[in-house]
């Protein structure tokens, strides 16, 4: 047993974004960031919304995780712990509290790098590609800010990654989902016909929302050709999952199932379980592709998803009302070539 110190600094991440899809994108980073510190594991901050406990709290890279709790969703109708100044004040002396070595902010804002700075951390990285970020950081090279038709995240979190020297270059997210959960999962949809489409009808703002007549419409046309229909979300789903299976003929619910009570590790077993994932701009598509299942992300005017080309494939137009049942039965199920399950 060797007894030589471990020499590699003591990190923690910091990841500004809040949905579930801002995390996926980045736990491969994190965990690469991870083989690189002090015992191969870092601690992560990141918001209560992105379920970052949920997701990878067990993971044995992972040291700790750390709430920011910056912005609360809306319904909670309260000011954040480390929201303002005195919040951001509040999230520094924790982190100093930490001792860690390097700070590695996935961030370009300037409140982040005022955080870093406050905390004494010795190492602070992060994107950099605004001067007033600039002033609180102390470690090249910088990024530029994104430019293109996607969403900024993951194009610039692989840019950050890339320039450090992390990784040779953007590494498509991947995630692994617990062999209890799948199997678990596997015997609760055993009964569904296959092939099997998972719906994600969950979505954080009102009009990332395809609608319950569409998702009926499109589950009862899937079904008619002999496919299992599975409805995929949260407790926040609970709801729109009754509202659209009612719209569903009764003579169909023998290939439906309602997955809106599990844990998030097992609606990712559901979507591994699953040929095909169809929904809204919602953390769970991003989800589904992550465990290796081909996704259409029902995603409108909105920029692009474009972290994986071969599974995640953007169903835009110039409204999402104007995302027809018609259109989206003809990519995921058309007639000529009926998707055959993977063995996933």
């Amino acid at each position: 047993m060797s007894t030589t110190p471990d020499s590699r600094p003591r990190t923690v991440v910091l990841l500004q974004y809040t949905g579930i899809g801002d995390l996926i994108w980045h736990i491969h980073y994190f965990k690469m960031i991870a083989e690189q510190s002090q015992g191969g594991r870092v601690t992560v901050v990141a918001q209560p919304s992105t379920l970052t406990k949920a997701f990878i709290g067990k993971e044995p890279w992972v040291e700790a995780i750390i709430d920011h709790d910056h912005r609360p969703r809306r319904g909670e109708k309260r000011k954040g712990k480390h929201a303002g100044l005195s919040g951001m004040w509040r999230m520094a002396q924790e982190l100093k509290a930490g001792q860690f070595d390097r700070i590695i902010l996935f961030s370009g804002r300037a409140s982040r790098g005022l955080i870093a700075w406050l905390s004494g951390i010795p190492v602070r990285m992060g994107f950099g590609y605004r001067a007033l970020q600039r002033m609180f950081l102390n470690t090249l090279p910088y990024i530029d800010a994104y430019q293109g038709e996607a969403l900024a995240v993951y194009p610039e979190a692989s840019a950050f990654m890339v320039a450090h020297g992390f990784c040779p270059a953007p590494v498509v997210p991947r995630m692994d989902v617990p062999a209890d959960m799948v199997a678990l999962m596997t015997q609760r949809l055993a009964s569904l016909p296959r092939p099997l489409y998972a719906f994600a009808i969950g979505t954080s703002e009102l009009h990332k929302q395809w609608g319950i007549e569409n998702f009926a419409e499109l589950a009862h046309r899937l079904i008619q050709r002999g496919a299992g229909v599975v409805l995929l979300g949260g407790p926040a789903e609970v709801q729109i999952a009754k509202d659209i299976a009612a719209r569903v003929p009764q003579a169909d619910h023998h290939a439906l199932a309602i997955v809106t009570d599990a844990p998030v590790l097992g609606s990712a077993a559901a979507l591994r379980l699953a040929d095909v994932c169809v929904g809204n701009d919602t953390g769970m598509i991003n989800v589904a592709a992550a465990v290796g299942t081909k996704s259409y992300v029902l995603i409108g005017p909105r920029g692009t998803l474009n972290q994986d080309p071969e599974l995640m494939h953007n169903v835009r137009a110039a409204k999402l009302a104007d995302i027809t049942v018609d259109r989206v039965m003809d990519l995921i199920a058309p007639t000529d070539a009926p998707p055959s399950h993977s063995g996933n």
